[in-house]
């Protein structure tokens, strides 16, 4: 569910009705849903929000703006606030354009801060959190906005960190039991039963923040009380489920279908088509093809290899010639046979001159 959540509320491209929707500021319309034409990126974004109404001039001008960092240099709530909220059987749900909000029925919760008493009017929801805590931001952060008998405002801010032991804040889990009931913006539903007992022991336990600041979307008006918890409530994690469609290519397709873009419709049991394999070999080079030989060309003879000359021994100033292969036994008779009758054919020879 909190995924669709976040899914829902960051829907569309205009915002919300006012942080303050449901003050005698911004009173609530009978019968329908109120959207404002205010968003979070291009023209209807925060650089442009004084443009689109000169009732915004704050959020152009105004030096103390809320969401903020909240670190060591930011003080703590001096006393405990008191909180006081009936548990609610079930109560409206509305999909506002960029958040979803529980309307709390007149009477029904009331806060007290330092001596000051502040009826609940309504709690809505930010995702990802507005204020960062020693810089760090976290997945959702809901306000709940109150108001005072002379029109002050002040909003306890809780933030909600995603859990892997299973452990969650039921009050969420209940507000947005029918979340299915209020895909589009402008819709409404009802909630399960709103128990606020373990949210008001960790607000009124603390520790908390506490600041002057302003709403956090148009009209920018300056002067509310914020009361930010420092420690994060738990918010179960649910991920993605076997056989069931991919949670970011549902958000995707929903984004683009409100953006008007063309996107890839999702079905949970279609495959991803396969990306042809590139070829990691590489391709050898050609070799040149030989040029044809002409009619009547003769191909150029190599070369012969010379005889390799004899060197020269420099010590000996002789000539090193190659040595002869050492001759077998029978060889060397042979030879000595031939020499003696050479010499005998010599003696007869000189013998016949005589």
């Amino acid at each position: 569910m909190f995924t669709r959540l976040l899914v829902s509320s960051l829907a569309v491209t205009y915002a919300s009705a006012s942080c303050m929707h449901g003050t005698s500021f911004m009173p609530r319309a009978e019968g329908k849903v109120d959207i404002s034409k205010f968003g979070y990126s291009g023209l209807q974004g925060p650089l442009n929000w004084a443009g689109l109404d000169p009732a915004n001039s704050a959020c152009r001008s105004s030096k103390v703006q809320s969401p903020i960092v909240l670190d060591d240099s930011v003080g703590k709530a001096k006393s405990k606030p008191k909180i006081e909220i009936e548990t609610l059987e079930e109560t409206e749900f509305e999909n506002l354009g960029t958040t979803l909000e529980v309307v709390i029925g007149e009477g029904k919760g009331k806060t007290t801060v330092e001596g000051k008493e502040f009826d609940l009017k309504q709690f809505h929801l930010h995702t990802p959190s507005e204020h960062r805590i020693n810089d760090e931001y976290f997945p959702l952060e809901m306000h709940m906005v109150h108001q005072a008998k002379d029109a002050s405002i002040a909003v306890i801010a809780i933030p909600f960190q995603l859990t892997e032991d299973g452990s969650t804040t039921e009050l969420l889990t209940a507000a947005t039991a029918n979340l299915k009931d209020v895909g589009k913006p402008g819709t409404a539903t009802k909630t399960g039963k709103l128990d606020f007992a373990a949210l008001i022991k960790a607000v009124e336990d603390g520790p908390l923040f506490q600041y002057t600041g302003s709403l956090t979307t148009p009209p920018c008006a300056e002067g509310l009380t914020f009361l930010v918890l420092e420690k994060p409530l738990p918010r179960e994690r649910q991920d993605n489920k076997l056989g069931e469609s991919n949670l970011l290519a549902v958000s995707t397709e929903l984004f683009a279908k409100e953006d008007g873009c063309k996107t890839v419709t999702v079905n949970k049991n279609e495959q991803p088509p396969k990306k042809p394999e590139m070829e990691h070999k590489m391709m050898e080079p050609k070799k040149p093809e030989m040029e044809p030989k002409k009619p009547g060309m003769m191909e150029p003879k190599k070369p012969e290899m010379e005889p390799k000359k004899p060197e020269m021994n420099m010590e000996k100033g002789k000539m090193d010639m190659p040595k002869k292969p050492e001759m077998s036994h029978e060889m060397k008779m042979k030879e000595e046979c031939g020499q003696m009758c050479k010499h005998k054919r010599h003696n007869d020879f000189e013998h016949d001159l005589h």
